[in-house]
């Protein structure tokens, strides 16, 4: 009886290890197509916050003394100014505590005073390491600002300056998501990328590139876009009738956008993350 009773409990113990096992892979399985629909989501959801970013900064025009810097004595410009001082008190929040966030302006920021919170865990550590902000900065102010916003000024330059952090907020967040992207394609497939990112040379940057493009995709996201950027800018007149053809931000910048910078960066992104993943 005692060895009966004994054997039954060996059993019960062998079942259900055998359960908590594969309940275990079951997990690991939803985690994994949980990643892959959860930053296919992120992009897109990602499309409406730019756009609509974009929109709320076409409501004025260039003001260039925003970007001036003989505008005020006390700082390079007044957007550098407020981006800065604004990153400075979301810093404190605890805004760059989580890993998708990344700051313009790096140096020297404050610690965080909130609580932490156990973001998780999904990117190899070095992904800290990679932040384009300068580029998106750069293209932003020289090359898209310039195609989206009618020249005049109003004098609303702080309003404009704000606008502007909240455009490359929502731009550099999309563009560093590739961090993600890269993860995710690389736990898909890890065979076909160990061997390019072992390598390390030039042509294996390039091979990355070339496994990471997809033209049937990108061309599908600039025109889901373009065609968000139609509905969404689209001008309604006071009977509630369409202005055709006319749009709050041309849907052509916005294709361009992604087409010309934000396609491109993000590639990039996941380049600089694969090259690091098996640190």
């Amino acid at each position: 009886m005692w060895f009966r009773f004994r054997m039954m409990i060996l059993v019960f113990a062998i079942s259900t290890g055998r359960y908590r096992m594969a309940l275990a892979d079951s997990n690991t399985d939803s985690g994994n197509k949980y990643a892959l629909d959860s930053v296919r989501e992120a992009l897109i959801r990602q499309e409406d916050t730019i756009i609509f970013s974009l929109i709320e900064r076409a409501k004025f025009p260039i003001n260039c003394p925003t970007y001036d810097k003989s505008y005020a004595s006390n700082f390079n410009s007044l957007v550098e100014f407020i981006v800065k001082n604004t990153e400075s008190i979301q810093a404190k929040a605890g805004r760059y505590k989580n890993p998708e966030e990344n700051p313009f302006f790096p140096e020297d920021l404050p610690s965080s005073v909130a609580p932490n919170y156990p973001f998780p865990q999904i990117l190899h550590p070095a992904a800290a390491l990679i932040n384009i902000n300068k580029s998106i900065w750069k293209m932003y102010f020289d090359e898209l600002l310039p195609k989206l916003v009618a020249s005049g000024d109003d004098g609303n330059y702080a309003q404009t300056a704000a606008c502007d952090l909240s455009s490359l907020q929502a731009i550099s967040r999309r563009i560093h998501y590739g961090k993600y992207v890269a993860e995710v394609k690389f736990r898909g497939s890890p065979q076909d990328y160990e061997p390019l990112i072992r390598a390390q040379f030039l042509q294996d940057r390039e091979a990355l590139m070339n496994l990471l493009t997809f033209e049937t995709v990108e061309e599908t996201v600039r025109k889901r876009v373009e065609k968000k950027a139609r509905v969404f800018g689209q001008e309604v007149g006071p009977d509630h009738e369409e202005n055709q053809g006319k749009y709050k931000v041309d849907p052509s910048v916005v294709s361009l956008l992604y087409e010309k910078w934000v396609i491109p960066l993000t590639k990039l992104v996941q380049v600089e993350y694969l090259l690091r993943r098996l640190d």
